[in-house]
């Protein structure tokens, strides 16, 4: 995907480097384009090192630069958005190159404004986001926080992860909008007493890939999870620890979910009694087993959800989850060999096969947990579609 992020006169412009490398990282193709106010604050030098390639130099670098960038562009991020760029922008000023683009452009636009809050709440810039808001430009509201010049309030940008996020949704497919989607992820943690406890080596990452992915297609995204990794941008999260409570908080919120993926790692053993003291010298441990909490859920499930189990194996690894596939009950099992390399815990990147009731298999060669999230979704679409008689 192209994008042009522009970058106006603000103390915000630093976070935007950040932007600028996340996207790339993404694999998008990002073209930076500064005013004359941001290079003040920044220079081109280090978005001409991170973006995909040299930054413009103006609306009169040679030919039309904002005609072609315009045109080429899937999206238009501006990260920070002054309160002048703003004003600019929703009466159709065009002085420079990235207010130019923008008004060359017929792709989805996405705006982050950052500014002092007094200037946050005149009404002159509420009119102005109004205005915007209107043609269809999506705003990422500033949070609340420290502010140039040492002050506090509302109007710093937002965070560079929920910015690329939103942005992403943008124009990314919006094939779940509507649905509730509830993901499990991380490795749930039993308890042996207060200090030691039985757990397994999952990151929880591709559990927050499928959240994230499922929030940017537009679904109501309920993340329960026991994993540390920072919660995904616009998903609601629910923290847990050990199989039970991981069993309670999924009890809690599946009846009315559209869609539950269960991305867990739990733990398949638990100590039959819990010490309530930490004791000294190796500890006589009786195990017994966890919940099925992916049964529970089975046997609950209402007329058209649709279920995804997972399964993290060590040799024969689409046999054996064919047979838990026909053994569990769900729509899809998506199987992984964590011994492979680049496919185990903790990695940024999964290689599985993708089995659905009724026979199917797809197998995806390595690549990054959010692509491997994408396609897991696409089938649950495909699902989703079929369950409702809607139209592709």
């Amino acid at each position: 995907m192209r994008i042009v992020l522009g970058v106006s006169g603000g103390i915000a412009a630093y976070k935007a480097v950040e932007v600028c490398r996340r996207l790339v990282d993404s694999t998008h193709h990002v073209t930076p384009v500064l005013t004359e106010a941001a290079l003040r604050f920044v220079g081109a030098a280090t978005f001409s090192a991170l973006g995909s390639e040299p930054v413009p130099e103006g609306l009169w670098s040679g030919g039309i630069p904002h005609t072609r960038l315009g045109q080429e562009a899937d999206l238009v991020l501006v990260a920070p958005a002054t309160a002048d760029l703003l004003a600019r922008y929703a009466v159709g000023i065009a002085d420079d190159l990235l207010t130019a683009t923008l008004l060359a452009t017929r792709a989805p636009v996405v705006v982050c404004p950052a500014m002092h809050t007094e200037m946050w709440e005149h009404p002159a810039v509420a009119e102005n986001l109004a205005t915007l808001r209107r043609r269809g430009v999506r705003v990422v509201e500033p949070a609340s926080g420290r502010l140039a010049g040492g002050d506090v309030g509302v109007g710093r940008m937002a965070e560079p992860e929920t910015i690329v996020a939103v942005a992403l949704a943008a124009c990314g497919p919006q094939d779940l909008r509507g649905r509730h989607v509830v993901v499990s992820a991380g490795g749930t943690r039993e308890a042996i007493d207060p200090v030691r406890v039985i757990t397994n080596r999952s990151s929880g990452k591709q559990g927050h890939a499928l959240a994230a992915a499922a929030a940017s297609r537009g679904a109501r995204v309920t993340l329960v999870t026991s994993s540390s990794l920072p919660a995904p941008a616009g998903v609601e999260t629910v923290e847990v620890e050990s199989a039970s409570d991981m069993q309670a908080a999924l009890q809690a919120v599946a009846s009315d979910a559209d869609v539950v993926v269960m991305a867990a790692a739990v733990a398949d053993f638990r100590p039959k009694v819990v010490a309530d003291h930490k004791g000294h010298g190796v500890p006589d441990l009786e195990l017994e087993p966890t919940p099925d909490i992916l049964a529970g859920l089975v046997a609950h499930r209402r007329p058209g959800q649709v279920l995804v189990g997972f399964a993290a194996e060590t040799d024969d690894a689409v046999g054996r989850a064919r047979r838990k596939l026909e053994q569990k009950g769900v729509d899809l099992l998506v199987v992984n060999d964590v011994s492979a390399p680049g496919a185990g815990f903790d990695h940024d990147t999964n290689e599985v096969t993708i089995l659905e009731s009724g026979g199917g298999a797809t197998a995806l060669p390595l690549r990054s947990k959010r692509e491997v999230a994408d396609a897991v979704l696409d089938k649950v679409v495909a699902r989703l579609r079929g369950s409702t008689g809607d139209s592709a």
